[in-house]
């Protein structure tokens, strides 16, 4: 599949995603991306944000790509029962552990625990061995569940612009690689009209 292809939802996590921040500037450069803007960034409830996302994923009139970094991830997950038959992949980064008790804040833990279903589409978990908000070894063990593949970012801390990742060329490459490895959309000709 190529970019051009699907509608890519880009879906930040608390606080949402700076200027700076690769999800940001991804969203810059891919014509077919748009933000899952949500009300409240900083107070997110979770049966909210996941409603914002079915929304967006329903107006999508093309096959859906999700890229979600951080809360965005548990976002997309709960809302797979919703979205499942219109999303083609998930892309999804630096899974935070929203069923610690140490997360903070303390009402991030709303969005947990996360559903452990094998997920309907093909996705990518891509996880930091010192991610401040979530274990690596939690990251691979709800990837195994939800069938994902897990790539292993090293020490690369939460992926996002404070820990130096605004650019990502890394994350670039493997989400054109993911892209390619979806199967192309199918386009009606006028003989099977």
């Amino acid at each position: 599949m190529k970019a051009s292809d699907a509608d890519i939802l880009i879906i930040p996590g608390y606080t949402n995603s700076g200027p700076d921040h690769w999800q940001s500037r991804w969203q810059a450069k891919l014509s077919t991306a748009r933000r899952v803007e949500q009300a409240e960034w900083s107070k997110p409830v979770r049966a909210d944000w996941v409603a914002r996302l079915v929304e967006e994923v329903n107006a999508a009139t093309r096959p859906v790509v999700l890229v979600a970094h951080s809360l965005g991830v548990p976002t997309a997950i709960h809302a797979v029962p919703e979205i499942a038959g219109k999303v083609a992949g998930a892309f999804l980064v630096a899974p935070p552990d929203v069923a610690n008790p140490k997360i903070r804040p303390k009402h991030l833990m709303t969005f947990g625990p996360y559903p452990r279903d094998p997920l309907p589409f093909p996705s990518v978990t891509i996880a930091s061995r010192n991610d401040p908000f979530g274990a690596f070894e939690h990251a691979d063990d709800i990837a195994h569940a939800w069938g994902s593949l897990l790539i292993d970012a090293g020490e690369s801390g939460h992926i996002n612009g404070e820990s130096g990742h605004g650019p990502w060329p890394e994350g670039t490459m493997v989400f054109a690689q993911f892209l390619s490895s979806l199967p192309p959309v199918r386009r009606r000709t006028e003989a099977s009209d």
